[in-house]
């Protein structure tokens, strides 16, 4: 079931919060600084992934994570391969795919995810939203979707290290 929300994705009760990165290692701006700054852990993990060569669009990798409000995996999904370069949609349909199987591989009952590929990605949340509903709605889980709020968007794309 999808559930559409605003407010702070790192707030939410979920199994797993979904991250939106890209393929070189860099967490510099938008949710992924949050994450950054919220899930050392899972940073490090994701950067020694990316000099590696481990991370490709359409594949998340999921990390692990203890964390006190019962989140138990993060789940770094590349929107992008570079971080000055846009996001593709195929990149991102194919990315869905991979994370439906990470949910079934894992047992994640619930999901958290930020507007993919929408912020720094350049992706219109138009055509973002129904691609998420056509990979994720027959899932047996819960699916928090935060959708873009006008504010929240222009203040996430100022911000950067």
């Amino acid at each position: 079931m999808i559930i559409y929300k605003q407010g702070n994705l790192l707030d939410a009760n979920v199994d797993a919060l979904v991250n939106a990165v890209n393929t070189v290692g860099v967490m510099g701006k938008g949710i992924a600084l949050q994450f950054k700054y919220a899930f050392p852990e899972n940073y490090i993990a994701y950067k020694q992934a990316s000099e590696r060569n481990e991370i490709a669009v359409g594949k998340v990798q999921v990390v692990p994570v203890n964390d006190l409000n019962g989140v138990k995996f993060i789940v770094n999904f590349p929107t992008k391969k570079h971080w000055r370069n846009p996001s593709k949609l195929q990149w991102f349909k194919d990315g869905l795919k991979d994370l439906r199987e990470q949910v079934n591989r894992y047992d994640i009952k619930s999901i958290a995810l930020p507007a993919l590929g929408c912020g720094n990605g350049g992706l219109d949340w138009a055509v973002v939203k129904p691609v998420i509903e056509q990979y994720l709605s027959d899932l047996n889980i819960d699916v928090f979707v935060y959708e873009p709020s006008a504010f929240a968007t222009e203040i996430l794309k100022k911000k950067t290290i």
